[in-house]
């Protein structure tokens, strides 16, 4: 990977209300694993719950800030307004009966540039979709969890931000971050980056007179990007300078080292490095079945782990079961 190129997404993040219905949700009617249980770092008040494939491989990459009887956020402009994840062109049916059958109320399927989508919403109000591609998509889902492999979700597929202006985000997405435009569909404009496809597109909508999102309950925080390693990630925060966005230094998240900035738009991006990745303080077989702290916070553990509701993580969790 040269130096001016982003391979996709690194992970996203969203806020929600009570976590355990976020963990049921997303582990037993999504299927994902949850792969790293921690807190915010600049929260440790609040939990960090992180759900992917088996080891959380970047662009599989889904967590939340849990805060229970938090206001509901709004939907609007300057905001990641959907999350899309890849599922194999042959999963639609499946996915249409394992969402009725967990009383999941949603649309579809419905065509957009070819794809087919279900539309739904998780317990908090954040919207999701499916999207059924016939592209190729290397990645394969999480073999050992609820859903057997070849229904199972990829990763993500996409992101649709919503913008007042599109064209000034659009700048920013080719002219800085390396994206290429690909097609127009009504008021919604897509782009990819590095080797393209699922995972590495990225959808803007165009929507003029829009008030502006209230970032809440039920909408993503952030979107992050993937970085190879330090140096790249260094590389890319000197480059950001130079074209004048206001980027934070390198902090550490424990799993991957980050730096934050805002599109035109409004929308939070961050760059997020590769390694270390969630085995540092975690077996595979245990991944998401304990609170993990970093150093810094470890000394606090008792006086944390007081304010964070209890949480049950699935048994399942830890290893395979038969798939439903």
């Amino acid at each position: 990977m040269d130096n001016n190129t982003i391979a996709g997404y690194h992970h996203l993040t969203a806020i929600v209300g009570d976590p355990q219905q976020n963990v049921d949700f997303y582990t037993r009617v999504l299927g994902q694993r949850l792969v790293k249980q921690t807190v915010n770092f600049d929260d440790p008040g609040t939990y960090h719950l992180y759900y992917g494939d088996e080891v959380g491989h970047p662009g599989t990459i889904v967590t939340f800030f849990p805060w229970p009887g938090a206001p509901r956020g709004s939907r609007g402009a300057g905001q990641v307004v959907d999350i899309s994840f890849a599922i194999p062109a042959s999963a639609l049916d499946y996915w249409t009966a394992r969402l009725t059958q967990h009383g999941v109320t949603f649309s579809g399927p419905t065509a957009r540039f070819n794809e087919q989508i279900i539309s739904f919403l998780d317990p908090h109000g954040l919207s999701l979709e499916l999207v059924a591609h016939r592209q190729q998509d290397a990645r394969s889902g999480w073999k050992q969890g609820p859903i057997p492999e070849s229904y199972a979700i990829r990763g993500f597929y996409s992101v649709t931000l919503a913008e007042n202006n599109q064209e000034h985000t659009a700048a920013m997405l080719t002219e800085v971050l390396g994206f290429r435009f690909l097609h127009q569909e009504g008021n919604r404009f897509r782009y990819e980056v590095g080797a393209g496809g699922p995972g590495a597109i990225v959808d803007v909508l165009s929507v003029p007179e829009q008030p502006r999102g209230r970032i809440a309950v039920g909408t993503v925080h952030h979107v992050a990007w993937r970085a190879e390693d330090d140096a790249h990630q260094l590389s890319w925060r000197q480059r950001l300078l130079d074209q004048g966005s206001n980027v934070t230094p390198v902090l550490d998240r424990q799993y991957f080292h980050s730096i934050y900035f805002h599109e035109p738009g409004g929308v939070l991006f961050e760059i997020a490095t590769d390694p270390p990745g969630f085995v540092i303080d975690e077996a595979v077989e245990e991944l998401g079945t304990h609170l993990k702290l970093p150093p810094w916070l470890e000394p606090r553990r008792t006086q944390i782990a007081e304010v964070l509701l209890p949480i049950h993580v699935p048994e399942e969790n830890a290893g395979g079961i038969g798939h439903e």
